[in-house]
């Protein structure tokens, strides 16, 4: 095999960068598995749309009623909790199959393995993309009025992007070598869905209670849900995400050079 093609040729910056310059390749195989997926439906991809919104539209009054909380007030909250979280916890359980998911490809030849984590990511975002259209009449129906404060979600989005891929990385890296792990991290999102403000309010919570909100997960869906709100993200968890970042690029840039030449062998 020729040191042009030869992933035990190529350093990690460089196989990394040749798996995320191929957009047309991950994208092409993004879409292909949204396809796949709804193949011979009638309305394709906007199944996603009608069952989320179904979802929303089912839960809100409910919880609502339920939490004594204004329904304008908690709708718009419940709404983009729900989406959100959807996207989240799709992208970290898709994460951990990465590889395993794209095995015919790699066993059958050279490809750069950071390509697959742009493939499952992009999958994600597609899905994200049917998703979020149904918190515009939700907001339209709610009187939420947008200002500047809403640009805070582009950082916020760049940063969720690139903790998901050093996490696709990570995750994709140790699952495929412990396939176990799956399992756990699939566990750990359902009981972190409950510590996670998506379907309650954080100024609900007691004082001695506020520890929750020191979740990860808490802050980003802090710093993306709070702007399309008309409201402006609490400083500690720019913080937060901001050291989280750090931690998860160091781990997967580390795991990421010492073992993404053993990957078609763990497969």
């Amino acid at each position: 095999m020729s040191q042009v093609h030869s992933n035990l040729h190529r350093n990690a910056w460089s196989d990394w960068w040749e798996g995320t310059r191929r957009t047309d390749i991950w994208w092409t195989l993004a879409w292909f598995d949204i396809v796949l997926r709804y193949r011979r439906s009638m309305l394709g991809p906007i199944w996603l749309t009608l069952s989320m919104g179904l979802m929303i539209g089912g839960m809100g009054p409910l919880y609502s009623s339920l939490f004594g909380t204004e329904l304008s007030k908690f709708f718009p909250h419940l709404a983009l909790g729900i989406i959100f979280w959807a996207f989240f916890s799709s992208v970290v359980t898709d994460a951990c199959n990465a590889f395993v998911g794209s095995s015919n490809y790699l066993k059958q030849g050279y490809f750069p393995i950071s390509l697959f984590v742009w493939r499952s990511l992009a999958r994600n975002l597609i899905q994200f993309a049917h998703q979020i259209v149904l918190y515009i009449p939700v907001a339209f129906w709610a009187g939420i009025s947008l200002s500047w404060t809403m640009l805070l979600i582009l950082p916020a989005f760049a940063l969720l992007i690139i903790n998901a891929h050093a996490l696709g990385l990570l995750l994709g890296l140790v699952c495929t070598r412990y396939r176990d792990v799956t399992q756990i991290v699939t566990s750990v999102m359902q009981m972190l869905m409950f510590l996670t403000p998506v379907f309650w309010l954080p100024e609900s919570l007691p004082g001695r209670a506020r520890y929750v909100l020191w979740n990860p997960l808490a802050q980003m869906l802090d710093l993306l849900r709070t702007p399309l709100m008309g409201g402006v993200a609490h400083i500690h968890s720019w913080l937060g995400i901001l050291v989280w970042t750090a931690i998860c690029l160091t781990a997967a840039t580390v795991l990421f050079s010492k073992y993404r030449r053993r990957v078609v062998y763990w497969l």
